[in-house]
C-alpha cells in the first residue's frame, strides 16, 4: 500500500512532465459469468501517465469483482495506434482477489484498447478468466486529461 501511495504521489506531483496526464474513476465491467453476482460498477481512483504515444505508466485503486479492494501497478504498451485509437496492453500487478494469492500481489497481461482525445479518453480492456480466482470481463474505464 505505501509502494502504490508513493508511486501516486510521484505521478501526481509531475503531470507537467507528460504527454498527458489522465485520471479516472474505476472501471465498469461487464462479466461473463452473469450468473455469478459479480460487482459490475469497480469505482475508484486511478492514474496515467504517458511518457510516448507508445508507453504510459499506471496505479490505481478499485473495488473488484468480489467486493474487495484491489490496487493496481503497471504500464499501458500500446505499439498500434490509428488516429486516436490504440492497441496493445496493460501489463503490470494487481492484489485483492482472494482466490488469487490469497488477495496478494500477482503479474497481468490485460490485452487493451484506447480512443483518446484530446480531454477524455476510454480504455477498454480484456480481463482474461483465471480459474475461479479471477472472472472474465470486458472494462471500460473512462479517463479525463488533466494536462492537455
Amino acid at each position: 500500500m505505501k509502494k502504490l501511495f508513493l508511486a501516486l504521489c510521484v505521478i501526481a506531483a509531475t503531470p507537467a512532465a507528460f504527454a498527458a496526464f489522465w485520471v479516472n474513476p474505476g472501471f465498469y465491467s461487464y462479466h461473463f459469468d452473469t450468473d455469478k453476482n459479480l460487482n459490475n460498477h469497480n469505482g475508484g481512483f486511478g492514474v496515467e501517465a504517458s511518457i510516448t504515444d507508445t508507453y504510459s505508466l499506471t496505479a490505481g485503486v478499485f473495488q473488484n469483482s468480489d467486493r474487495t479492494t484491489s490496487h493496481y501497478v503497471g504500464a499501458y504498451v500500446m505499439p498500434f495506434r490509428a488516429g486516436p485509437v490504440k492497441l496493445g496492453a496493460a501489463v503490470g500487478a494487481f492484489n485483492g482477489y482472494p482466490q488469487m494469492h490469497e488477495g496478494g500481489w500477482f503479474p497481468a497481461a490485460v490485452p487493451t484498447l484506447a480512443f483518446e482525445g484530446r480531454s477524455l479518453g476510454l480504455n477498454v480492456g480484456f480481463v482474461p478468466k483465471i480459474g475461479d480466482r479471477v472472472h472474465s470481463a470486458i472494462s471500460f474505464q473512462l479517463k479525463y486529461n488533466v494536462a492537455p
